[in-house]
């Protein structure tokens, strides 16, 4: 038993110096080493059956597998990044231009040559050591003094002085303290002919990166400048801004993230943030709980291999909160670039770098984004994509790519732009392209199942709208708009949801009853209270509407918003609302065919809305001819291209006077 006890001791030692051996090939931080070595320590004296000797080895194989020092080195060629997102991106012009800019700027700065300032008195050995710098690819300054050399460093940054400890005008140890308390960016090697072991210590407690002794050897200034200049560079390298790409369903959020990494040449995690709820998701949780694990942000990094990769956060906007905790402030730590050089995992419970992760969140709308983590992402809106754009994005990207997916290649069948046309608008209605490549994609798996059951003859080589009618049925979607007939107390709305632009019905109704308002169809609080100011603004102009003033007196009004399981809400629609109360009370049919969108005040007023192309476009594809806006959007409208705006009559409206009788009939 003896034996066999000493035979698992030296099996336990042999385990834990192979640990040794892979905690200094990690490359971790100097800290963090001396952590894990410690845990060595704690092991070495832990029996093996004991519980926490498995809980110890679990944690020490986490921290080895960690990437600490592997990260993929940049591509930062600009017209190669804008030909990536151009080859796998039609439009979002303004998007690509916003990702091309920080490409930009980062080449620039990183790019850039370092600048170094040498300080000595001797001209010799002050012009020795800028020519050994400057043969290194370094911008290289000289000055004679301490004082010289302040007032070059108040009129350019330097990144590292080179500096002699004695000099007759402000020396090297009172030059370092000078910059330490001005410029602590700018890194501090102190050179001297009188070194000693008290003068090394003051130096490095100052805060001198290094201290050498002259005669200088030249390859041991190049090894240290180097490492002083790479330390420094990593530390403040540049720090771009944290990317929310919005916009609804299938609009390419997940993809243009996944072009930016391949622009770059970064690896590529997308974690899907949505529902949510507990922070240890984030943080992980501490090692004394029984099933510790650590977080999600953590182990993405893990499981990639590299401590720069571009880090995809989707569905921001539907993270969850409730007891176990609030991971949206746990997210506060993780994306803001001055707390994220040392996020604290709780499983891990050493710091971790991620201020080198390139983090892009994406959220179909902002608004429910908590606001001090929105105040962290720079929001670029992806916007739906017009009928023409979906039809050349249909014909380069989506065709080619169901074809290949269902083996049709021999030869391939060619859809018509009518045909494409035609799935567009009578089997879609998005404004992504998400449900579009799903009926593209069916049309060619049954052409595939014919193709083998007429004994591997392709039929029909051209795909007509016949054809598409023939292979997805009877068309889904119809314009309603165009379709309906002009009522009294109906009018059409614009509103804009996670998913686009889309249309409503406002439907106005009055009957005996005690003066109450009564409002359906899964109305926010924000909508309720657009539709209470549009009934006082009603009432206190029914003379100049020609409606009786007494019209409230023993009655009730119902209004109400058909598709009443979806939940709408929003101030857009008090205008909508306004005119549907004043055609039932006027008795005077609304037009259908004229889409109404705006806030409205008590005074009549017509105040401006967002997501006016979304709305736009969801005008057009249901058959309206005319839309009302408020007049303090005309900027949002000028910028939108003719092919966007189409055939559309636009009305632009400050007041509720100057649109009745457009909309009334």
């Amino acid at each position: 038993m003896a034996l066999f006890g000493k035979s698992e001791e030296r099996q336990q030692l042999e385990e834990l110096e192979e640990f040794r051996q892979e905690v200094h090939k990690a490359q971790m931080p100097e800290s963090v080493e001396a952590v894990a070595l410690k845990e060595l320590e704690k092991l070495e004296k832990t029996p093996v059956e004991a519980a926490e000797y498995t809980i110890g080895i679990n944690h020490l194989e986490y921290m080895v597998s960690l990437p600490w020092s592997v990260h993929t080195k940049d591509n930062l060629d600009l017209s190669r990044a804008e030909r990536v997102l151009n080859e796998q991106h039609a439009g979002l012009h303004q998007v690509k231009a916003r990702i091309l800019e920080y490409l930009a700027v980062r080449t620039l700065k990183l790019q850039r040559k370092p600048r170094l300032m040498v300080v000595d008195d001797e001209e010799i050995a002050r012009t020795n050591l800028q020519h050994i710098l400057e043969k290194e690819g370094y911008q290289v300054a000289t000055a004679a003094n301490g004082a010289e050399a302040l007032e070059q460093m108040n009129l350019a940054g330097f990144e590292l002085v080179l500096t002699d400890l004695r000099m007759l005008e402000l020396g090297g140890m009172e030059l370092l303290e000078r910059i330490k308390s001005r410029h602590v960016d700018t890194e501090v090697i102190i050179i001297t002919g009188y070194a000693s072991v008290d003068t090394a210590l003051e130096a490095v407690q100052k805060g001198a990166y290094h201290y050498l002794s002259k005669p200088l050897k030249i390859d041991e200034v190049r090894t240290i400048v180097k490492q002083a200049l790479a330390e420094a560079q990593w530390e403040h390298r540049p720090k771009g801004p944290v990317f929310c790409f919005s916009g609804p369903p299938g609009t390419g959020k997940t993809s243009l993230g996944m072009a930016i990494a391949t622009a770059l040449g970064r690896k590529f995690i997308r974690l899907s943030v949505g529902g949510m709820r507990d922070d240890a998701e984030i943080r992980g949780h501490r090692r004394s709980y029984a099933g510790a694990m650590p977080g999600r942000i953590i182990d993405a990094i893990r499981q990639v291999g590299s401590r720069n990769p571009v880090f995809m956060l989707d569905e921001i906007d539907k993270i969850g909160q409730d007891f176990h905790g609030d991971p949206a402030s746990a997210l506060l730590e993780v994306l803001d670039p001055e707390q994220n050089d040392n996020f604290l995992d709780y499983y891990l419970d050493v710091p971790f770098d991620l201020s080198s992760v390139m983090f892009i969140a994406t959220a179909n709308l902002v608004d429910p984004i908590p606001r001090p983590l929105l105040d962290r992402l720079e929001v670029l809106t992806l916007p739906g994509y017009t009928d023409q754009e979906k039809e050349r994005i249909a014909q380069d990207f989506l065709i080619p790519r169901q074809v290949e997916a269902t083996g049709l290649t021999s030869p391939p069948p060619d859809f018509t732009s009518e045909a494409v046309g035609k799935i567009i608008r009578a089997y879609t209605r998005e404004a992504g392209l998400r449900n579009l490549e799903r009926e593209i994609g069916s049309i060619c798996r049954k052409i595939a199942r014919e193709t083998l059951q007429q004994g591997g003859k392709s039929n029909p080589a051209v795909i007509t709208p016949q054809e598409v009618e023939r292979y997805l049925g009877p068309r889904k979607f119809h314009y309603e708009v165009a379709e309906a007939k002009d009522r009294i107390g109906v009018t059409t709305g614009l509103v804009w949801t996670e998913t686009g632009g889309d249309i409503i019905f406002v439907e106005a109704a009055r009957m005996k009853g005690e003066k109450g308002l009564i409002l359906t169809g899964s109305l926010g609080e924000m909508m309720r209270e657009s539709a209470r100011a549009a009934l006082s603004y009603v009432r206190s102009n029914a003379k100049r509407f020609q409606i009786a003033e007494d019209f409230y007196d023993n009655h009730d009004i119902h209004i109400h918003v058909p598709a009443g399981a979806i939940p709408k809400d929003g101030p857009s629609a008090g205008l909508t609302i306004a005119f549907a109360l004043i055609s039932l009370l006027t008795e005077r049919p609304a037009r259908r065919d004229v889409a109404i969108t705006g806030e409205l005040t008590l005074g009549g007023r017509i105040l401006p809305v967002a997501g006016v192309r979304e709305k736009i476009l969801a005008a057009g594809s249901v058959g309206t001819k005319t839309v009302v806006f408020p007049a303090k959007n005309r900027v949002d409208l000028e910028n939108l291209r003719d092919e966007i705006r189409g055939d559309l009559k636009v009305v632009l409206a400050e007041s509720v006077e100057e649109v009745v009788d457009l909309i009334l009939r």
